[in-house]
């Protein structure tokens, strides 16, 4: 396992900053992870996975440790429920194909979101009105300090719209080695009320929807809305949709009158930050080789020679503009580094 220094992260980031590594080393089991961790106790240390939800602004000082484990199984199951395991560094997308292959049931709607399973709970992942915390039973974690494996069940996850428990209280202090699922083999629970899914299927003549059909809708829409990081530099959706006091929501609502907004309790509503975003005139816009995708607003994307920091000039220049425009205040979704 030889460590490698001043190493190039283009490759390591979907927006395909081009950032340096002062020391990079890949680990592909959990023995070399607790090894490379022990014998570099008193380095600084940087863990990346599949590079999906973070923005390089600047070469990181530190020893990055890239999570390479590989490998899914079937570790129990009954006549109506399987529990399967992922390794962290397994491609999200291809898993979730994999689970829908078998005919597992309950991770389809999150079809071809960017990134690797060992990331999914950090940001409590969703799409299409399913989210990580549905499906999930427990993840395994290295302590980094301590080297110890220790299984965080759901409670203890402490999800969130996009948060955990790894965002907060165990940040930076662990490194998710695997992922457990409870999916299902019968009885699935189709859920194509969310967004454009149902839209798309009358589009391509299914009537009863399989995981199978719900995936390629998924699919489909993602595509024609969102650009893929190998041809275009992006990190998914930059912005959380923000949730807003109701009272918050009709002072804005009273001056844009039709804007949309999702009901989450008697007391907050969330508002779409694509629309914010649009409404503000920033849809399509460049800014040198930085940018916000035709057609998703959601979307920052790096044409080509970006950097971190103008990519995040752009995102600071929406975040004032939405502020003052809307009193809306809307945050990052992705990590800036």
């Amino acid at each position: 396992m030889p460590i490698q220094t001043n190493f190039s992260l283009k490759k390591y980031n979907t927006f395909g900053i081009e950032a340096k590594a002062q020391q990079f080393i890949a680990v592909h089991t959990v023995e070399e992870l607790k090894t490379v961790l022990q014998e570099n106790a008193n380095e600084k240390k940087f863990i990346l996975g599949g590079g999906s939800n973070m923005l390089l602004t600047q070469d990181i000082q530190a020893l990055v440790i890239h999570v390479d484990l590989k490998g899914k199984r079937v570790l129990k199951e009954d006549d109506d429920f399987v529990w399967v395991e992922s390794m962290a560094g397994e491609n999200w997308h291809e898993f979730v194909l994999w689970t829908i292959d078998q005919n597992f049931g309950g991770l389809e709607n999150m079809s071809l979101i960017p990134g690797n399973v060992g990331t999914t709970p950090v940001q409590n992942i969703g799409a299409y009105g399913t989210e990580i915390k549905d499906t999930f039973v427990s993840c395994e974690a290295v302590n980094i300090a301590t080297q110890d494996l220790k299984t965080f069940n759901k409670e203890e996850c402490n999800f969130g719209y996009r948060e955990s428990v790894f965002k907060h209280e165990a940040k930076d202090q662990f490194v998710i080695t695997s992922v457990v699922f409870k999916l299902t083999k019968r009885n699935h629970k189709i859920n194509t009320s969310y967004g454009d899914i149902t839209k798309e299927l009358e589009k391509q003549n299914v009537v009863v929807p399989t995981l199978k059909d719900v995936s390629n809708a998924v699919i489909a829409i993602r595509q024609s809305k969102l650009p893929d990081p190998k041809e275009l530099g992006n990190s998914g959706s930059f912005f959380k949709n923000p949730i807003i006091s109701k009272a918050a929501y009709e002072k804005a609502q009273a001056l844009h009158p039709e804007m949309p907004h999702y009901v989450i309790s008697e007391t907050e509503v969330k508002v779409p930050a694509g629309w914010l975003i649009e409404r503000a005139g920033f849809k399509g816009k460049r800014f040198g080789d930085a940018g916000i995708h035709k057609n998703q607003a959601l979307v920052l994307v790096n044409y080509g020679n970006a950097t971190g920091q103008e990519i995040l000039a752009v995102s600071k220049d929406i975040q004032a503009t939405i502020l003052k425009e809307f009193g809306i205040a809307i945050e990052a979704e992705v990590n800036v580094i």
